[in-house]
């Protein structure tokens, strides 16, 4: 167990995280970054970036994320692989426990992102950034004149499904129950789509194409009849929902009903020197951008609040 108080910890090293790294860094706080099981976050394991500014010929997910840490690098934060299993945010320092570690710090940034739901198929982690995509936003002006699907039964389904109806010549929703849960208004705009067919009670068994690391189309089942078929699709939209990484502070800090972190005033959590910034805070737009800016926020929130306590 480390005597060294940090003036920050970082837990994420998404958009966000490396975004507040770079602002405390530059601000000569020192942070540590800690990088949990998705290190980048889910640009990370996204091909090409359109829509952050900068950038016109748009930049692979990766290679941005790559540049943020090596500028944050550049001013002085430091990276360390772990996992944070506990959390004493009541206490002063915060104590971090990664395994038999403890880290002390006066102010911890919680960016630990959202992680999309998949459907957990071997063809379609293979296709991942290929063709299959958990962001309609992201990956939508790609599809343009094609046939495209999207899984889920949710208002998250319904809400990628019409988007993506400005690119695609027709959208296949297909979902594993007879009946959907999204809400009365967004099926009802779905169904009224002249782009959207449904197929309920239809269960995905394999995305084709993997040797061509491209997707040609997927392998679907009736859930009713167990009939197999063929849909012939260039895209596969994942609409199921994102999992938000803050169950370990679960009862130390507002979680809504979904586990999202509760923010007010943009970034600060209920717990004093605790700020959330980026997916794991923000279920609306989950873009790159707005999870830099929330990163940038949180970090000067930071600064602000430790000169405020002397530091």
């Amino acid at each position: 167990m480390s005597d060294t108080i940090r003036d920050t910890v970082i837990l994420g090293s998404g958009c966000a995280g490396l975004t507040a790294a770079i602002y405390a860094a530059r601000a000569n706080l020192k942070p540590l970054v800690i990088e949990g099981h998705e290190p980048g976050g889910q640009l990370s394991i996204t091909t090409l970036v359109e829509n952050f500014p900068g950038w016109p010929e748009g930049i692979q997910g990766p290679e941005l994320i790559e540049n943020m840490r090596k500028q944050a690098s550049r001013f002085g934060a430091e990276f360390r692989m772990g996992h944070l299993t506990h959390a004493e945010l009541g206490k002063h320092p915060i104590t971090l426990h990664l395994g038999q570690e403890a880290i002390h710090t006066r102010t911890l940034i919680i960016a630990s992102g959202a992680s999309a739901r998949w459907l957990g198929l071997p063809s379609e982690q293979a296709l991942i950034g290929h063709g299959v995509s958990s962001c309609a936003t992201c990956d939508g002006f790609f599809f343009s004149g094609h046939e495209i699907a999207v899984v889920g039964g949710g208002d998250s389904a319904m809400e990628e499904a019409l988007f993506l109806t400005r690119f695609a010549t027709k959208v296949t929703l297909i979902h594993r129950r007879e009946h959907f849960r999204a809400s009365r208004i967004m099926l009802d705009r779905a169904i009224a789509h002249p782009k959207i067919t449904f197929l309920a009670n239809t269960l995905i068994e394999e995305v084709l194409g993997v040797e061509e690391k491209t997707v040609k189309g997927v392998r679907v089942r009736n859930a009713v009849t167990g009939e197999e078929s063929i849909l012939p699709v260039t895209g596969l939209f994942l609409g199921i929902g994102h999992e938000p990484n803050a169950k370990m502070f679960t009862g130390q800090i507002d979680l809504d009903e979904d586990g999202y972190v509760q923010t007010q005033n943009q970034v600060f959590t209920r717990v004093p020197g605790v700020f959330a910034c980026g997916d794991v805070q923000d279920r609306r737009y989950r873009q790159a951008i707005t999870a830099a800016g929330s990163g940038c926020m949180a970090a000067l929130e930071v600064e602000k609040y430790l000169e405020e306590h002397g530091r």
